[in-house]
């Protein structure tokens, strides 16, 4: 039995009965699944080692080749061989892919953190809600709103009720085109009120 389990092809002189022909098939099924299941085994224990020491590596200086060595020498396996270069280099790349991802998240959450915390110190509200940009005078400011879905730059008169500081119909609203325009002509309206005041 010994001699079958090793060479399951017995010599060719030897003869077979059908019975030890069927026990030689069934047993080679079970050979079949047992290393399956030895190669899926095998491939969850390269994967986690291989895991393991990229996470425990410098990232700038770990190359791949080295990820297969020290995994071949914890495993005592040669990761060399094609098959098991290819997976290494499939388990390297998600690795990879699973870091970046991991890293833009903790970027987005620390800008959305910073803009709902540290980004509105300093910055000032009216009663509306809308930011102040700057004051012109005790009742004059400008803002920036939102109207209709609309974003626009607002140069306006405000008005005291009930503790609160409301804007009136004077003042004027501008589009973001409108105020691009306006600010390209700001130049020009310096220099107009620079000859006015030198006349």
């Amino acid at each position: 039995m010994e001699i079958y389990e090793k060479n399951l092809d017995p010599p060719s002189d030897i003869p077979v009965s059908g019975s030890l022909r069927n026990f030689l098939d069934c047993f080679c099924v079970r050979e079949i699944s047992a290393t399956k299941m030895d190669d899926t085994e095998t491939k969850g224990r390269i994967e986690e080692t291989v895991r393991r020491i990229l996470q425990e590596s410098d990232m700038d200086e770990v190359t791949e080749s080295k990820i297969r060595k020290q995994a071949s020498e914890h495993l005592g396996l040669d990761l060399s061989q094609p098959y098991f270069k290819a997976f290494v280099k499939q388990v390297v790349k998600a690795f990879l892919q699973e870091e970046e991802q991991r890293q833009k998240q903790q970027q987005q959450d620390e800008d959305e953190e910073e803009e709902l915390g540290g980004g509105s110190k300093g910055k000032e509200y009216d009663d509306e809600g809308d930011l102040i940009i700057c004051r012109l005078s005790d009742k004059r400011r400008v803002t920036i709103q939102d109207f209709r879905g609309k974003t626009l730059v607002s140069i306006r008169e405000y008005y005291k009720k009930d503790g609160k500081e409301l804007p009136t119909s004077k003042g004027i609203s501008l589009t973001e085109e409108q105020w691009s325009a306006f600010k390209k002509n700001v130049p020009a309206i310096e220099k107009a009120i620079k000859k006015m005041e030198s006349s």
